[in-house]
């Protein structure tokens, strides 16, 4: 899998990322003629959106691992080392394949949306022209998506008062209309967005809203905006997306409680068979049909499936966060022995031991289907944007994190914001519930100095880790909290693509 990985990835990376073919060995001039035609063209968007570098794997779990949540075990398979380790460079193979395989979806969204008028006109029902627009309604919010991520990842956190300023992504709207190389603004790059989903929430048909949704939904696009939003400081649209989901009577909390689908609490029986009534999309995988293995790297239970060889375990912090009435460290964390000499025993995070279905089928361990939206996030952005109004609502904000925290409590959740220690409550609330789900370091570079005072995070050794990285002390204000673009994206012929200050960084951490 490696090797073929690695080849893919080689030929991926040749040429610049912003100059694709689509994904298929028809002429260009030939292609998607027919209605039938972009139905398979959304076929294989959602089938490149299944990515190992995508969110089934590296955009998922870098974030995560380069901050200070997860350490890396003594005697490791030195997966992701070099991002654990802050050892980022504009060639690294990870970013890389992140930065490609975005804009490799993108190019397939600009394909079908190059063509799809001229298939619109062709149709003379009403049934097949309205499912076509919902078709085109998905790929908006897939394009949507994607520049939303590479935003996340490759550029500073949003300010209002520089936004018009600073750098954003290289924008491509077009597939064969020749464009420049170059980067727009990050004000520019998010508005991109913007107008992408005011697209999509125009075309989706909210009936096809519902929990646990494959494809792209108006709820799934309102979640989007709401993200977005925070991101852009915009604290009342945050508010606004966010309350139309929360209201939204389709959609409720798992409980750590009930047991209404299996044995398993409904919440648990979310991360172990992929579905439930939080989710407003998830990736569907099948087992012969299906991503990275989300998993692979905290457990490697299939080694010898006797032992656990965890490449990272979590931070005793992370640990200490869960008190002994929040069900959700026994969803997350099981207590194994490990199989290394030195025979660590230590909470290991089985959020994404793997599908069960998968597992008891056809023995396809840590392989979990992506959940990027689900309505727990919709309370943390909600409380988050009304702790920023110009005029703050604590008690509203209160009452969301409490409403969220009672859905994972034996009993109580009860929590108090207050002015001095909202954003506090907030970021550990946010590490709970969404540990190692890929906000980790986004959230460091949109809070900067506001959270502890720019200190950033120092990592503290712990009983059997790696004696490289385990002593990190990273600032607020550190250079690869942005990730450095591709070299090879900075150095391909034609390219105007301005390098980040991480593209030159070279520190002391």
């Amino acid at each position: 899998m490696k090797a073929l990985f690695g080849l893919v990835l080689g030929v991926m990376l040749c040429t610049s990322c912003l100059d694709k073919e689509p994904g298929s060995a028809i002429p260009q001039e030939q292609a998607m003629q027919t209605f039938s035609d972009a139905e398979q063209t959304m076929v294989g968007i959602y089938a490149q959106m299944k990515s190992s570098a995508l969110w089934s794997g590296l955009l998922t779990l870098l974030p995560d691992i380069q901050t200070d949540l997860v350490y890396a075990v003594d005697g490791y398979t030195n997966t992701y080392g070099t991002i654990w380790q802050w050892d980022i460079r504009p060639t690294n193979s990870e970013i890389e394949a992140v930065y490609a395989a975005l804009y490799s979806v993108i190019s397939n969204c600009n394909f079908y949306l190059e063509r799809v008028g001229n298939v619109r006109a062709t149709l003379v029902d009403d049934e097949s022209i309205a499912t076509l627009d919902i078709y085109t309604g998905e790929v908006y919010a897939i394009r949507a998506l994607c520049y939303s991520e590479l935003i996340k990842c490759f550029c500073k956190a949003y300010d209002p008062a520089t936004a018009e300023n600073e750098l954003g992504v290289v924008l491509r709207s077009h597939f064969e209309t020749p464009e420049a190389i170059t980067r727009s603004s990050l004000y520019d790059s998010y508005q991109f967005v913007l107008r992408d989903l005011e697209k999509a929430e125009e075309l989706l048909d909210e009936e096809n809203d519902g929990p646990g949704s494959v494809f792209m939904t108006r709820a799934m696009a309102y979640a989007l905006h709401a993200r977005v939003a925070l991101y852009m400081q915009d604290w009342a649209t945050a508010i606004d997306y966010s309350t139309r989901l929360i209201d939204n009577k389709r959609f409720s909390l798992m409980s750590t409680k009930t047991t209404i689908y299996s044995q398993y609490s409904d919440y648990d029986y979310m991360w172990l068979y992929d579905n439930g009534t939080e989710l407003f999309w998830r990736q569907g995988f099948t087992t012969t049909s299906y991503g990275g293995a989300l998993g692979q790297v905290f457990l490697n239970y299939n080694n010898d499936y006797t032992y656990f060889y965890p490449d990272y375990v979590p931070a005793q912090w992370v640990l200490n966060l869960y008190d002994q009435n929040d069900l959700r460290y026994g969803s997350f964390f099981y207590t194994g022995q490990t199989g290394y000499d030195h025979a660590l025993a230590w909470p290991l995070l089985v959020k994404y031991y793997g599908n069960i279905n998968f597992i008891e089928s056809a023995l396809i361990y840590h392989v979990s289907m992506p959940k990027p939206f689900r309505l727990a996030e919709q309370y943390l952005i909600r409380a988050e944007a009304y702790c920023r109004l110009e005029t703050p609502n604590y008690s509203a904000a209160a009452k969301d994190l409490t409403t969220l925290r009672s859905a994972r409590y034996l009993s109580g959740g009860n929590i108090n914001i207050t002015a001095d220690n909202w954003l506090d409550q907030i970021a550990a609330e946010r590490v709970r519930e969404l540990f190692m789900e890929g906000f980790r370091l986004q959230d460091y570079k949109r809070w900067g100095k506001l959270y502890k005072n720019g200190e950033g995070f120092t990592r503290t050794p712990q009983q059997s880790t790696l004696d490289e990285g385990s002593s990190l002390s990273v600032k607020a204000d550190n250079p690869l909290f942005v990730w450095p673009i591709p070299q090879h994206e900075i150095e391909s012929p034609g390219s105007m693509v301005q390098p980040n200050e991480s593209n030159k960084y070279i520190g002391t951490l």
